[in-house]
């Protein structure tokens, strides 16, 4: 396939019980997406040395946030403090495209932004993650599969799962830009035209689907509805609210996570990106 692969990174804790993260940056070529796509693989300390182990896998967005994360340390240290199992984490990052490839495959937005989304997807399940399961140690199960991202990342995460069970089992929604809308803001009807709400309506329960949403109480500042709540949180709630008139269960299928002070930045995603990693493993 072409693949370029490099050592990027390998950090030892100064610990009596030093643990070893390997990052490996790869340059993945896709014909859907006509284009190479950068990838950074996290590979845990014991990686490959129990040659019938497969691991469980974390699929990021905005893959060049969590390397400002340093997701390398935080992984050491929760490995060390046997708070997370052994997991694969792969980072896969946005160019200048993003704003095209990210969305809702289903349909781009009012603007046509979004365009991409049906390539992007398609990317990340039929390249990348046969491709993940071939080179590396990953668990070809759904249910040891899942898949985050951030903003419009986010939205993007959620519709990958959404539209491909079979693939994924839990995603991680951090500030994610769930206003992206068919049509233009309506000041009569909000809450009009939000199309992943839609989507989901129009949808029907699927079995062991499991749902994470983060947001911050200052993530923006615009509130279309005058009620006194940022759009980020509506936004959520609502969705939330649409998954459970599915059938989705709060708390054991939904996990919501209002960060008091919480703003739209790496920081924030950061602080609370232990919690998630954790959620994924129950």
């Amino acid at each position: 396939m072409g693949i370029f692969s490099k050592l990027m990174d390998i950090v030892n804790l100064g610990s009596k019980n030093k643990t070893k993260i390997i990052v490996k940056n790869i340059n993945v070529p896709s014909r859907t997406l006509n284009r190479g796509v950068s990838v950074d693989i996290y590979l845990p300390p014991q990686y490959g040395k129990d040659k019938n182990k497969f691991y469980p896998t974390v699929y990021f967005n905005d893959g060049q946030d969590i390397a400002r994360m340093n997701m390398n340390t935080m992984l050491d240290n929760l490995f060390l403090e046997n708070k997370i199992q052994e997991t694969i984490i792969v980072g896969i990052y946005a160019n200048e495209n993003r704003m095209q490839e990210y969305g809702t495959a289903q349909q781009s937005d009012y603007k046509n932004r979004g365009s991409l989304a049906s390539n992007y997807s398609d990317f990340v399940v039929h390249e990348l993650m046969p491709f993940i399961q071939t080179e590396y140690k990953s668990s070809s199960d759904k249910n040891n599969n899942y898949i985050a991202g951030f903003s419009l990342g986010a939205l993007s995460a959620f519709d990958i799962l959404w539209s491909h069970p079979d693939c994924f089992s839990k995603v991680g929604v951090f500030s994610g830009s769930l206003w992206w809308r068919d049509r233009p803001y309506d000041i009569l009807d909000p809450e009009d035209g939000r199309i992943i709400h839609n989507i989901v309506r129009q949808s029907n329960y699927v079995e062991n689907l499991k749902f994470w949403f983060e947001v911050g109480t200052h993530d923006e500042d615009e509130d279309r509805n005058r009620n006194g709540i940022i759009d980020a949180i509506d936004d959520t709630l609502d969705l939330i609210d649409t998954l459970a008139k599915l059938g989705y269960k709060p708390h054991s299928d939904i996990s919501y996570n209002e960060i008091e002070g919480g703003e739209h930045t790496v920081e924030t995603w950061k602080n609370i990106m232990p919690q998630f990693l954790q959620w994924t493993q129950h």
